[in-house]
């Protein structure tokens, strides 16, 4: 796919769905690698233009790369299915390696290989943190997505957490629940640009290792993201942080619902704090 910027530079945008099942599913991204980045409103046009929840901008900067993720309203300071997606596309250009990225507020990593006809990659997260949510915002939380308190998993309390980015928790009781999340977009928008989350994320635990989750993304513009790196980091911190048993690891199932089953894997270090690495396959679309 070719843009241009502001009609004075034309840029390849490479589509790569991250964190796919297999040969389906992932969450799109587009990637732009070039030379030096546009202005802020030419990169929110173009990602605008693409349609994705996301789209990452690389430029080489020194022995790094300077990155900036733009959603088609706004600009995120983490994007980790995006990250995924530049990992694929350095993969593809330059070959296997790890590449060191620069962030608007962290600086980070990705690896990726060839996985057969696809690749596969791993980010290094920025420093996680999490914190209880106040009762007001559970509340409003709530009677956005038309849940009661009884819904909640009293496991895994509703919490403030963060990855690179800010996300809101809340834990359902049932599959079922989760299955049947519906949302008005434009409150579900003022919201979370209100309180500056970047996505909500709303899980559901069917095992200690095992869970399922959905993304309103409604701060981008987006109703619901298929599969969410940065919320993936963040809670896998928050689980950390809370004692969780995850034995090390976590899997989750996301966009299930939306039909575009992903698959995303979360190692989780013993340091409190430390970085979360998130890893999956990623696939090039037409």
């Amino acid at each position: 796919m070719r843009l241009t910027d502001n009609g004075a530079r034309t840029m390849d945008v490479l589509k790569i769905a991250a964190f796919s099942d297999g040969n389906t599913g992932g969450n799109p991204a587009g990637v732009v690698i070039g030379e030096a980045l546009p202005d802020a409103a030419a990169m929110q046009r173009v990602a605008a233009e693409v349609g994705f929840s996301e789209t990452a901008f690389a430029v080489p900067e020194g022995v790094s790369w300077r990155v900036r993720f733009f959603s088609p309203e706004s600009e995120v300071p983490f994007c980790g299915h995006a990250t995924i997606a530049l990992g694929a596309a350095l993969v593809r250009k330059f070959g296997d390696g790890i590449f060191e990225l620069t962030l608007n507020q962290a600086n980070i990593t990705v690896e990726g290989f060839r996985d057969g006809a696809n690749f596969a990659a791993a980010l290094q997260s920025p420093p996680t943190r999490s914190r209880p949510a106040s009762s007001e915002l559970v509340g409003e939380a709530l009677s956005l997505f038309g849940y009661q308190p009884g819904d909640l998993d009293p496991a895994i309390p509703p919490a403030l957490i963060h990855g690179g980015a800010d996300h809101l928790v809340l834990a359902l009781k049932s599959r079922e629940a989760l299955a049947a999340m519906a949302y008005d977009l434009k409150k579900g928008q003022s919201f979370m640009r209100r309180e500056g989350l970047v996505t909500i994320l709303l899980g559901y635990a069917e095992a200690p290792r095992l869970f399922h989750t959905r993304n309103p993304f409604a701060s981008g513009g987006v109703y619901e993201d298929p599969a969410t790196g940065a919320a993936t980091a963040a809670f896998a911190g928050y689980l950390r942080d809370l004692g969780w048993p995850h034995g090390g690891a976590i899997d989750i199932v996301q966009g299930e619902d939306m039909g575009m089953r992903s698959r995303l894997h979360a190692d989780i270090s013993s340091a409190p704090g430390s970085s979360i690495r998130v890893s999956g396959t990623a696939r090039l679309m037409d």
